[in-house]
C-alpha cells in the first residue's frame, strides 16, 4: 500500500484548487496556500513551474502516487502510439482504485485504494487486492457480498457531488460495474482543469 505523503487538504491548498471537488475542501473558504506565508501575492510561474504544477496536480489526484509509480505509468504511455497525454490519462483511469472511485463504491480515491487493498473488490469474479491492477475493457468489477453493507459503501452511493462517467456502467443495486472503454481526457470528469500535455513537456525536459 502506497504511503500517502501529504494530507489531502494540503494538496488542495498548495494548488489553490479543489482537486476532487469536495464540499469540505479548505479552498472553498481560502484560496491561498498553507503556512504563514501562504497569503503572500503569488509570483508568476515559470514554464518549468507550470509544468511541475500540472504533474503534481495530476499525480496527486490519483491518491498522491509516488514519483516512481507515476513516472512508470508515463513511460508506458510514451511507448504507445498516439497522443502521450491522452494515453497517460487512459492508463491512470484503468487503475482498479480509480474505477472503484469512479463507480461510486467509495467516497474518495484514497478510500478506494484502501478498499481494494483490504480485499473488498473482485474483477471478473476473482478477488483482487492490488490498487494499481489495470482493468481491461469489458471487465466486471464488483464489491464482495460481505462488503456491500459497509458504511463507507452506503455513504458513497448516495453522494450527489459527482456522477458516474459514461465509460463505466454501474448497477448499484448489485454493486457491480463494467469498464466499457478507455476514456480520453475529455471524457474524464475532473473537477479542475488537468493538463497532461504539460506533464509530457515536463518529462521531456527532465
Amino acid at each position: 500500500m502506497t504511503k500517502r505523503t501529504s494530507a489531502k487538504h494540503k494538496l488542495d491548498r498548495r494548488m489553490g484548487e479543489n482537486i476532487w471537488g469536495r464540499p469540505k475542501s479548505p479552498v472553498n473558504k481560502r484560496e491561498y496556500g498553507p503556512g504563514q506565508h501562504g497569503q503572500r501575492r503569488k509570483n508568476k510561474l515559470s514554464d518549468f513551474g507550470t509544468q511541475l504544477r500540472a504533474k503534481q496536480k495530476l499525480k496527486g489526484y490519483y491518491g498522491d502516487l509516488t514519483e516512481k509509480q507515476f513516472r512508470k505509468i508515463y513511460t508506458e504511455a510514451e511507448r504507445v502510439k498516439g497522443d502521450t497525454g491522452e494515453m497517460l490519462v487512459g492508463l491512470l483511469e484503468r487503475r482498479l482504485d480509480a474505477v472503484v472511485y469512479r463507480a461510486k463504491f467509495v467516497p474518495t480515491v484514497f478510500a478506494a485504494r484502501q478498499f481494494v487493498n483490504h480485499g473488498h473488490v473482485t474483477v471478473n469474479g476473482s478477488r483482487v487486492n492490488i490498487a494499481s491492477y489495470r482493468v481491461k475493457e469489458g471487465d466486471v468489477i464488483a464489491v464482495r457480498d460481505r462488503s456491500k453493507q459497509l458504511a463507507i459503501v452506503l455513504e458513497a452511493v448516495v453522494l450527489a457531488e459527482r456522477d458516474v462517467p459514461d465509460y463505466i456502467e454501474v448497477d448499484h443495486s448489485k454493486m457491480t460495474a463494467v469498464f466499457v472503454r478507455t476514456p480520453s481526457l475529455g471524457d474524464v470528469p475532473y473537477p479542475v482543469v488537468m493538463e497532461p500535455n504539460l506533464v509530457v513537456e515536463y518529462y521531456a525536459k527532465n
